[in-house]
């Protein structure tokens, strides 16, 4: 793939811990990554999916498509209950409010405490590839994870990017044939499921 100019690579980034919520949402990001000599670290931390069963699908199909690339691919596990405690008192929030900041909060502040326990400089998120989500609110929550794992020193980065444009829609959609991924029909949580009806 080219190089699209909405994408902003930062300075001196050559290798990034790449927090994927799935795989079909990975594959155009990945690619292009590749493709631009960014080594991609993927993490698959999702402890928000519900039921037990739809993690473990959505869990598996990321690692088959890291396999089939031959990257590393790091499974932080299902904190169902943890996730929950966090989103305590957002349950009846509406999709793109105040549970969906907060649950992307907790996934890039795991995401850049991974990063500098790794010591890799940068991450970033597929989050940010759905047109479904708001890229504010993730952009909002990966710089305000950053700032607090760097709070004794600067170690980490967010890399906030809308991978959305240029094509990259496009090219997910694409892959996700390609590769005949699973492709869920709904965020995730318990909360979510009710607004797909």
């Amino acid at each position: 793939m080219k190089y699209l100019p909405s994408i902003i690579v930062p300075e001196g980034c050559t290798k990034v811990l790449l927090h994927a919520c799935c795989a079909p949402c990975s594959s155009a990001i990945v690619e292009w990554m590749l493709a631009h000599h960014i080594e991609p670290v993927i993490y698959y931390y999702n402890p928000n999916i519900y039921p037990r069963e739809e993690y473990e699908i959505r869990k598996n199909e990321s690692k088959r498509h890291a396999e089939l690339l031959g990257l590393t691919w790091i499974d932080e596990d299902w904190k169902h209950e943890e996730w929950l405690c966090d989103i305590k008192g957002l349950e009846n929030e509406p999709e793109r409010g105040k549970r969906c900041e907060c649950c992307f909060y907790h996934r890039l502040l795991a995401t850049a405490q991974k990063a500098k326990e790794l010591e890799i400089t940068f991450f970033a998120t597929t989050l940010a590839s759905s047109r479904w989500k708001n890229l504010e609110q993730i952009n909002r929550a990966g710089l305000q994870a950053a700032e607090i794992v760097n709070q004794l020193s600067h170690s980490v980065t967010f890399w906030p990017q809308n991978w959305r444009k240029d094509g990259l829609q496009e090219r997910r959609n694409a892959l996700l044939k390609e590769y005949n991924f699973y492709n869920q029909q709904y965020c995730g949580c318990e909360f979510s499921i009710r607004n797909t009806d």
